[in-house]
């Protein structure tokens, strides 16, 4: 995978309305899970195993969506979260392929799939956002 660091708008209005116009934005990777509810293998993705300070970013329009602070060893392979920054920057859906029902979690700013939030969390919240690296920017801090 290709880290590409594109500029990003800065207000909704000025985001790619297109599948080009994301693709010209995005790796392949980030394109596949971002815009088209892909998902990385477990183990694969970049923060999966990253420990740094900072706050993690939406890779598509770099709307601040979890801080550091929340994420947690989950076992699970993907970058796992108790809490968003706030709820407004995510939005949920059912997701029901696969033959099974999830909530999908989704950039409230650009409609990114970002994951899939779980009642198997730790304290406070109870609550796990599994999500994919290739969905995420760090904006590290150390």
């Amino acid at each position: 995978m290709t880290d590409r660091k594109p500029e990003f708008p800065t207000a909704a209005t000025d985001l790619p309305t297109t599948d080009d116009e994301w693709r010209q934005r995005l790796t392949p990777e980030q394109f596949a899970v971002a815009r088209q509810g892909g998902t990385e293998r477990a183990f694969t993705g970049k923060y999966w195993d990253e420990h740094s300070e900072g706050v993690y970013n939406c890779v598509c329009c770099d709307t601040p969506l979890f801080e550091s602070k929340t994420k947690y060893e989950s076992g699970s392979g993907w970058p796992s979260f108790f809490q968003p920054i706030s709820d407004d920057v995510i939005k949920t859906e059912t997701d029901r392929q696969f033959g099974m029902v999830r909530t999908e979690v989704r950039c409230a700013v650009c409609g990114a799939h970002l994951g899939h939030v779980f009642p198997d969390g730790p304290q406070p919240t109870g609550m796990r956002y599994c999500m994919n690296s290739a969905s995420l920017d760090l904006d590290a801090t150390d």
